[in-house]
């Protein structure tokens, strides 16, 4: 299982160089930015565990309602925005903090997956879809037997 999750991981690293976007590190200082002009780039991972396809992305502070997902044959597209706003008074100050962020992640799906299954679920900032995928034994693949290319296999 180890192996096919590695391998996995390196099937999304190459295909989805030209659908992610660059992550971003962040502080969490008074001024700190998560990302590039106003993006946020919540983590997702995506898996296979047996005939099912998962993806999921953490998506803390949001709502069902701040999220829209798109679904074709070879991707799934999750899009939303999130609002933050903070307000501290003490003593002697005031402080406010507004992030806001908007995101837009594209995650390859692998041969095999039929995305007319995919279901939704929202859950405590956890988004996870989840939609049925080949199984794993026909991914396998098999041993191919070599024959010998002797005399008697060229006379036909």
């Amino acid at each position: 299982m180890d192996r096919m999750s590695e391998e996995m991981d390196r099937w999304f690293e190459r295909a989805s160089r030209g659908f992610a976007l660059p992550r971003h590190s962040s502080s969490h200082g008074l001024f700190s930015s998560h990302g590039h002009e106003g993006h946020w780039y919540p983590r997702v991972e995506a898996f296979q565990k047996g005939d099912t396809f998962t993806v999921r992305a953490d998506l803390p502070g949001l709502r069902k309602e701040d999220l829209e997902v798109n679904l074709t044959d070879d991707a799934v597209t999750i899009k939303g925005e999130r609002r933050d706003e903070h307000q501290e008074q003490r003593e002697g100050y005031w402080r406010s903090e507004r992030e806001y962020g908007q995101f837009h992640r594209t995650i390859p799906l692998p041969e095999g997956v039929i995305a007319e299954s995919a279901k939704a679920t929202f859950r405590d900032g956890v988004l996870e879809i989840s939609m049925q995928a080949a199984p794993a034994e026909a991914n396998r693949g098999r041993k191919l037997e070599i024959k010998d290319g002797s005399a008697e296999g060229q006379r036909r």
